[in-house]
């Protein structure tokens, strides 16, 4: 069990004060959710400085060298994870739980999420999801993130979130979060979202249902950060399923 710091019990109150009725609104209207603050300044700051902490991380990836984007990288966490990122997806996974099986419901499928997190990572672990996936980003000038989904395996939480870590037009330029959404029979519709320092936004990992003229339908979902013009800009990703 996480130590109960102040930091994280700061980060377990705000959430506990996040209005999810408004936010599953927000999910089916606009397909994203702004919420928080949830992180203050501080917080921001240190979780900004573990980039450069090689033993904090499993993995990094070159956004170049793998034709994902240009001038940035992520870096995924390794176990055990950050005190305050353990505390942001374990607090975090409840209530978007049941959004989540609300929306299977919607969809018409069989399979459910169970309420806690550690349930569901063993469920993951069955499957041969072991990796952790909650990572760190960053982008410097020139820097952007193709359209992509993050899905590493059978299992897939229909969820997930990004907190911007930097100040926008202070630390960074441009790096616009960038959602396009395909519904069937339709032109793709994109949005671009400025997100606030410790604020996060959640939106679909792959996919969301639709509510249509006949039924409900599923929109597919992708997401990327558009061209970063100045500056440095350094976002938390929150995935709640395992990787194989």
């Amino acid at each position: 069990m996480t130590a109960a710091t102040p930091a994280i019990q700061g980060v377990s109150r705000r959430i506990a004060g996040v209005d999810w009725q408004k936010a599953e609104a927000s999910l089916a209207s606009r397909g994203f959710a702004s919420i928080g603050p949830l992180l203050g300044a501080r917080e921001c700051a240190r979780l900004a400085r573990v980039f450069s902490d090689d033993s904090a991380f499993r993995a990094t990836v070159d956004l170049e060298r793998h034709r994902f984007g240009a001038a940035g990288s992520y870096r995924y966490f390794d176990r055990p994870l950050p005190p305050l990122v353990e505390a942001l997806r374990r607090e975090m996974y409840p209530p978007l739980s049941a959004i989540a099986n609300r929306w299977q419901e919607a969809l018409r499928r069989d399979e459910r999420y169970p309420e806690r997190l550690v349930d569901f990572l063993e469920r993951c672990e069955a499957h041969d999801q072991r990796r952790p996936t909650p990572l760190l980003l960053r982008y410097h000038e020139g820097g952007y993130n193709c359209l992509h989904q993050d899905r590493y395996g059978d299992v897939v939480f229909p969820l997930q979130i990004v907190i911007l870590l930097d100040r926008p037009e202070v630390d960074f330029g441009g790096g616009e979060f960038l959602l396009v959404e395909q519904r069937p029979r339709m032109q793709s519709r994109g949005s671009s979202i400025r997100l606030t320092r410790g604020h996060a936004v959640v939106f679909p990992n792959a996919e969301r249902p639709v509510q249509g003229a006949r039924g409900v339908y599923r929109a597919q979902t992708r997401h990327g950060v558009s061209e970063v013009t100045r500056g440095m800009r350094t976002t938390l990703g929150i995935i709640f399923h395992d990787a194989s």
